[in-house]
């Protein structure tokens, strides 16, 4: 069976009019019936006139992205819908027939995976930008924040920090965040003295509403994720060489090629969109390589 879409349903909302016959002769009757069959037909056609463009992304790009969108809208008439969530669910959403257009991954596991399932077009994959990964707790942590620039290592005292408390990463087993969360740790020799202390979830966004509602003393995130609630402090950004490099890679679905698709996958390949990246803390990906 068919694993359902987890992409949101847009409703269209038809044009309701609304008849009284009461005192109408049978002809001002037919002539009503017929005026709005004929408003509700031009209804149609005006809606499949305007070209849409769906977006599958990682829930760690919504912010930006829903930024981009709304730039987006000031240059073309195309509507794009966005749909964010774990790069694993989407990327198997779209396996299952979900109906994408483009899809932007937190790493380069799940496009690979799309690549060989033939799901997406491995010609038009390219890598759009970086992030980093950081130590975040929450805003009543007593545990002294370095800030991102500083590199955490072997010495960090996570047992001080997380109390009786708990870690909340991304479910290592497939949500790109936790999968590189877990490399960190076991690089810098704390996955087997605090793995039974974690609090997976099923998105970096979840983890971090966990230490934000004071659910887990400390979580593994993205820097720009981090950077959003300047109300949690950051412990230190873990080394580049920890974990394999977070790189998001940007690919049109297996036959969606279209102008609209092709106009706005450029645009998200472009100047203006690179710029929205870089103020919400994307790196340039050659950058992490």
């Amino acid at each position: 069976m068919m694993q359902a879409p987890v992409f949101g349903i847009y409703h269209r909302h038809r044009l309701r009019v609304r008849l009284s016959f009461r005192g109408l002769s049978l002809p001002r009757i037919a002539l009503a019936i017929f005026l709005a069959a004929f408003a509700s037909l031009n209804e149609g056609r005006a809606d499949s006139s305007v070209e849409s463009v769906t977006l599958f992304a990682a829930a760690s790009t919504t912010n930006a992205l829903t930024e981009i969108v709304e730039l987006y809208k000031d240059q073309s008439d195309t509507r794009v819908r966005t749909v964010f969530a774990a790069s694993s669910t989407l990327s198997k959403q779209i396996v299952n027939g979900a109906p994408a257009d483009l899809f932007l991954s937190a790493n380069e596991r799940w496009m690979e995976h799309l690549i060989d399932k033939a799901a997406v077009d491995p010609k038009s994959k390219r890598a759009l930008f970086g992030n980093r990964l950081v130590l975040v707790v929450g805003p009543n942590s007593e545990a002294e924040s370095g800030g991102q620039h500083r590199k955490l290592s072997p010495s960090l005292p996570l047992g001080k920090i997380l109390g009786t408390s708990r870690l909340a990463i991304g479910d290592p087993a497939h949500v790109p965040a936790g999968i590189y969360a877990k490399a960190a740790m076991q690089s810098l020799d704390l996955w087997d003295d605090y793995s039974d202390k974690l609090a997976f979830s099923g998105n970096v966004r979840t983890a971090l509403a966990l230490v934000e509602r004071g659910e887990a003393a400390a979580g593994i995130v993205y820097e720009t994720d981090a950077l959003i609630l300047p109300k949690l402090g950051i412990i230190g950004t873990f080394p580049p060489g920890s974990h394999p490099p977070i790189i998001y890679p940007l690919a049109i679905v297996t036959d969606r090629h279209s102008k609209a698709v092709e106009d706005f996958y450029r645009f998200l390949a472009g100047p203006e969109a690179a710029k929205i990246f870089a103020r919400h803390g994307f790196s340039p990906s050659e950058a992490l390589q």
